[in-house]
């Protein structure tokens, strides 16, 4: 069994719910998505991020919207919509109830 592979889909496995989170405060271009991402130590690449964002816009979950930038090309900004919102709030939910779940099962002695 490759260690590797099973820590690449347990991370794989919370991306859009950690994507979805970073947008709940702000609309934010990929740069800036990949950057929160890699600042929390949750290594992506931009060859999982860009169709992640695409298809959770052809959901409903997410918006865009284009912007000029004073460095270069025009960005492009995501953001939640309300259908991403409410998907948001209860993967929340989930969550902490599978985290909990987990931490209690784990941390028995």
């Amino acid at each position: 069994m490759n260690i590797e592979n099973t820590k690449a889909q347990m991370r794989k496995g919370v991306l859009e719910f950690c994507i979805l989170s970073v947008l709940k405060e702000k609309d934010a271009y990929t740069s800036e998505i990949l950057d929160t991402l890699k600042n929390a130590k949750l290594l992506v690449v931009e060859g999982t991020i860009y169709p992640l964002l695409t298809r959770l816009k052809n959901d409903g979950l997410l918006s865009y919207r284009w912007e000029e930038s004073t460095s270069g090309p025009p960005r492009k900004y995501y953001g939640l919509t309300e259908i991403g919102q409410t998907f948001l709030n209860e993967l929340t939910t989930t969550w902490t109830e599978l985290s909990d779940a987990v931490n209690l099962i784990t941390n028995q002695k």
